[in-house]
Formats: C-alpha cells, sequence, structure tokens
C-alpha cells in the first residue's frame, strides 16, 4: 500500500477529475488563450497593429512559461498515476499522440510568427511587404492553436475525466 493510497495524489488538481494541478491549469488556460488570439486577430483586421504586438507578445511569454511549468511538472511528477488503470493505455497514448501532432508544430510556429514579425515590421508596426507571409502564418498558427486546445481537451477528458 502507498503513502496516497486513501487520499489524494501529491500535486493533486483543483478540478473534480483525477488530473494534476499544472494539467487543470493548461486545461483551463486554453479556454482563455483561445478568444484572446483571436481577439488579437481581430485587432491587426481593425488597424490596431501595436496593441495586436502587444498582445500576442504577452499571450506568447504567458503560454511559454505555462509550457515549461507544465513540462517540468510532467518531468517531476509525471501524469500515469492520475490515469483510470481500467482504461486501456493504448486509447489514452492515441489521443496524446493526435494532440501533440498539432501542439508541437504549433508551439514551433506561433513563435515564429512573432519573431519575423517583430524582425520585418516597423516600429510601430504597419502593413509592408512582410504583411501577406505574416496573415498567411498567423492564420496557420491560430487554427494549430485551436487543434492543440481542442484536442488537448479531448485528451483531458479520456485520460483524467471519463472512466470505463
Amino acid at each position: 500500500m502507498t503513502l496516497f493510497a486513501h487520499s489524494l495524489p501529491p500535486n493533486a488538481g483543483f478540478l473534480p477529475t483525477r488530473a494534476s494541478l499544472m494539467l487543470d491549469a493548461v486545461f483551463l488556460a486554453m479556454f482563455l488563450v483561445v478568444p484572446i488570439l483571436l481577439w488579437s486577430i481581430r485587432l491587426a483586421k481593425k488597424g490596431k497593429y501595436q496593441l495586436h504586438k502587444k498582445v500576442q507578445i504577452v499571450t506568447a511569454v504567458v503560454l511559454l512559461v505555462a509550457i515549461i511549468a507544465f513540462e517540468l511538472d510532467m518531468q517531476i511528477f509525471g501524469w500515469k498515476q492520475y490515469l483510470d488503470p481500467h482504461r486501456p493505455f493504448s486509447i489514452i497514448t492515441t489521443y496524446l499522440i493526435i494532440h501533440l501532432c498539432f501542439a508541437i508544430p504549433t508551439l514551433l510556429l506561433w513563435p515564429t510568427v512573432i519573431i519575423l514579425g517583430i524582425k520585418r515590421f516597423p516600429h510601430p508596426p504597419k502593413p509592408n511587404e512582410h504583411s501577406k507571409l505574416h496573415k498567411r502564418l498567423g492564420w496557420i498558427s491560430a487554427f494549430g492553436m485551436i487543434l492543440t486546445s481542442i484536442t488537448g481537451w479531448i485528451f483531458y477528458y479520456i485520460a483524467f475525466v471519463s472512466v470505463v
């Protein structure tokens, strides 16, 4: 019998699920990131480029800190102990792989869009020859973030909420 056999595991989350604290935090944070991202795109469409830039940079920095904290949590505490022991691990792994197929490319693309924007737009930002590429990559990145969120929410539900 383990120390936590009749109580919550160490690092238990705050939502009524089996997930850890950081899994709960990231799960909820994505409900904020997607609307903020879409609002920021709307700002650019309205010509509010400086505010768009600030929102994107702040959101990216906050998300980067959250991802680092999340990854540290996963490395230190793990996540498998929070799973339903009756659900086949192969099913959970399948959903995780699907999620990572969107999360990893988005993690690489979004900062690339921001860094290129910072380097290629004037200060203060205004449309120029980089605008077309920035807009295209920005929409791909936003779509990736939306799919990352959706697949993350599905993985969270399958792995830490539902029971067989």
